[in-house]
């Protein structure tokens, strides 16, 4: 299948959609490029990245856990300040691994870079594979940042760590994907800062962070449990905690269905050059 570069000159087949390989060690090599690249972006721009997770979440845990759970003391059984850490995790991995992949997406169409990306011999699932691969990349440092930030705080364990590794790579690499498709979607910047501020954060803050479910009414329950981020949050805080109030087994599950649909819509969507071709 022949595409088109963002000024509308053919840049045929790709070597590895028509082959199904590209020439010995290009992919490789290739991708390492674009990851290397990617992951190098926000390394060398701590300033951007990732100081203002950390100054974040110090205030956070300074006033959510220390100030405000002095006087709520316990929710299932677990300190309050404990409680919310493993959403703060949650809340920084997945709105820095969003961002990272919408950011380096639009920003490339904006200045059109992102044409030399499409015009190399690399397939669409690498060039994908790589974009994904480093912000989940991002996301995780800044998870793991944060559980680092809440052990000065207090008393971090890890009860049940594949269910913690597995759902911080699921849900990283899932929203690394959604912000490939945001990325190509949005027109300006102000519609990146629509994605993030209006309707990611608030489906986190609404998803069980700050609070339990067994807290709420009956039919607000049911509501919520419409809301992704429950599963998610509820995931990590069984690594954590060992304590969940959804089936952990069943949320990694669909999760991870999801990120490997999100990733396929991505491949397919380069291959369209959608967003990509003007």
């Amino acid at each position: 299948m022949s595409s088109e570069t963002a000024d509308g000159t053919d840049r045929g087949t790709p070597p590895a959609e028509a082959a199904g390989d590209t020439a010995p060690g290009t992919g490789v090599t290739g991708f390492y490029a674009l990851f290397r690249r990617e992951v190098l972006r926000f390394i060398r721009r701590p300033r951007n990245t990732l100081i203002p997770p950390f100054i974040t979440n110090v205030l956070y845990f300074s006033v959510f856990g220390v100030i405000l759970g002095e006087r709520i003391n316990e929710i299932a059984g677990v300190p309050y300040i404990l409680f919310i850490l493993p959403g703060l995790v949650v809340l920084g991995a997945i709105s820095n691994a969003f961002e990272n992949t919408s950011f380096t997406i639009f920003h490339g169409r904006w200045n059109r870079y992102i044409e030399e990306v499409l015009t190399s011999p690399l397939s669409y699932r690498t060039m994908v594979g790589a974009y994904v691969l480093a912000a989940a990349l991002r996301g995780l440092i800044v998870g793991v940042l944060i559980a680092l930030i809440g052990a000065f705080f207090t008393s971090v364990g890890v009860i049940r760590p594949f269910y913690l590794v597995a759902f911080g790579v699921v849900i990283t690499l899932l929203f690394a994907a959604l912000g490939v498709a945001g990325g190509l979607w949005a027109d300006d910047f102000d519609d990146l800062t629509m994605l993030n501020q209006f309707i990611l954060r608030p489906l986190v803050f609404f998803g069980g962070v700050f609070y339990s479910l067994n807290e709420l009414p009956a039919t607000v329950q049911q509501v919520s449990l419409l809301n992704p981020m429950i599963y998610m949050v509820n995931g990590v805080r069984f690594g954590f905690l060992g304590v969940s109030e959804v089936d952990p087994n069943a949320s990694l599950a669909v999760l991870a269905g999801l990120t490997v649909l999100v990733v396929a819509i991505d491949v397919a969507l380069f291959r369209r050059g959608y967003g990509l071709a003007e």
